[in-house]
């Protein structure tokens, strides 16, 4: 078991290069197998979760090998997925979970998902009833949680689907779904949400149209496999933007980081607190926005309330958001984020009691939390096997008044595995002890 000491750090600098968007990862490999032709995907993720997708989609028949910087997928089309000879084991992915039931609902051969213990537990009920209307035939667990298995089914059908929950993953799975279907599927947000799905199917020749809070796809596209270039994650880059706002004296540029405005809320709420960050060197890679992101730590930031608009756009950042507000002025409301209940950990309550450890004023809410500004003392925090809240816990260290230790970090490695190369690079203090375990 990995844990990660972390003590003060000077000043952090450097122009830093980090791993591909993983949403994006994800989405690259699971299109590209079902278009027809050869997908090149440059730039990918290399974090459990996408190897979860891409061993999935090699244990149904598609040929996936790396090629020097490359990724190859030779893509069999829509219908030539092969049924898979036993379960396939996604670990702790819960985008793979997601996102392949609602693809693999429409073929006609049984396909049973499982997951490790943390993914084990996250319910999957939401996700299924839309996938049962379009005529899925979907049995869970008692409970409503994986396993999940998919009886094969002789024609998915198309369906409108307004989401109660602003949910990417539940919209990707009808999406999915909807790509064998004949006709329409339209999926309707409550809010404005992530979008790579759509984006990357326009890119692979799918009918998509979008109206406001609306998006469409015509069924059974004639998908042609593409060249993908990965811009950077975001959500990985956000904690070293609130780490090159929180050190003092630092100044970081990010490089090449997506910045799709359905995931930069957390930029949004930043600014609002009074941070200095300016965008650079935009482009398009491919259809996703690009820039560099320079951050200093020229501010003091303020609470805020945070505005419920943003928190869709920032949902996987909310844990890094709650480190810099525990360092603000004064108090920030975070509320609106009950969806953190059912991530990889009870995030709420696992980022509540990781303040409380460092000696941080927090009050626990039943959708978010209330912080008071002040300063991190010395303490231990348990990670609970949730890689963003030992990331996040991490930063909180270097700006700590004693050292600070994360328990159970091997979780880094489904999203990050550069994590600590990269904190070191730019001049964080942090050490890695005890034995690595590879699943």
């Amino acid at each position: 078991m990995t844990r990660f000491q972390i003590r003060q750090s000077g000043p952090l600098s450097g122009r830093l290069t980090l791993p591909g968007d993983k949403s994006v990862s994800h989405r690259s490999v699971i299109i590209g197998s079902i278009a027809n032709g050869t997908t090149r995907i440059r730039g990918i993720l290399k974090g459990e979760d996408v190897k979860r997708t891409i061993q999935a989609f090699r244990d149904c028949g598609v040929s996936i090998e790396s090629q020097g910087e490359w990724l190859v997928v030779k893509g069999v089309g829509l219908d030539g997925l092969k049924a898979p000879t036993s379960e396939i084991y996604l670990g702790n992915s819960g985008t793979s979970m997601r996102l392949l039931t609602g693809l693999f609902s429409a073929q006609n051969f049984e396909t049973v998902f499982t997951g490790d213990e943390s993914l084990s537990r996250r319910p999957m009920e939401r996700l299924i009833k839309p996938l049962r209307t379009m005529g899925a035939n979907i049995s869970l667990a008692e409970g409503g949680t994986p396993p999940v298995r998919i009886h094969p089914i002789d024609e998915i059908k198309a369906i409108e689907w307004a989401l109660t929950v602003a949910s990417a993953q539940v919209r990707s799975a009808i999406l999915l779904a909807g790509l064998f279907a004949k006709g329409q599927t339209r999926v309707i947000e409550p809010k404005p949400i992530r979008n790579h799905t759509s984006i990357m199917l326009a890119q692979f020749g799918c009918n998509v149209h979008r109206s406001g809070l609306e998006v469409t796809i015509e069924g059974r596209p004639n998908l042609q496999g593409q060249q993908v270039e990965i811009p950077a994650d975001f959500s990985s880059a956000a904690f070293f933007i609130v780490a090159g706002l929180l050190v003092p004296g630092s100044e970081l540029v990010l490089q090449k980081i997506g910045v799709n405005e359905t995931r930069t809320g957390l930029l949004s709420a930043l600014e609002l607190m009074g941070a200095s960050i300016q965008l650079e060197n935009f482009e398009l890679v491919g259809k996703e926005p690009v820039a560099d992101i320079r951050v200093q730590s020229d501010s003091q930031l303020n609470g805020i309330e945070l505005p419920a608009a943003l928190v869709p756009l920032m949902i996987d950042e909310i844990p890094i958001l709650a480190i810099a507000a525990a360092r603000s002025k004064g108090r920030t409301v975070i509320s609106g984020c009950e969806e953190l209940r059912v991530k990889e950990s009870d995030r709420i309550r696992t980022v509540v009691k990781g303040l409380n450890a460092l000696g941080v004023e927090v009050e626990e809410r039943p959708d978010g939390m209330i912080i008071e500004g002040g300063v991190f003392h010395s303490g231990q925090v348990d990670s609970f096997g949730d890689h963003r809240i030992a990331m996040a816990f991490s930063i909180a260290g270097t700006v700590a008044e004693g050292d600070v230790e994360i328990l159970n970090c091997d979780c880094v490695n489904t999203s990050f595995p550069e994590f600590t190369d990269v904190a070191l690079q730019c001049g964080m203090e942090l050490v890695v002890e005890g034995e690595q375990i590879d699943e």
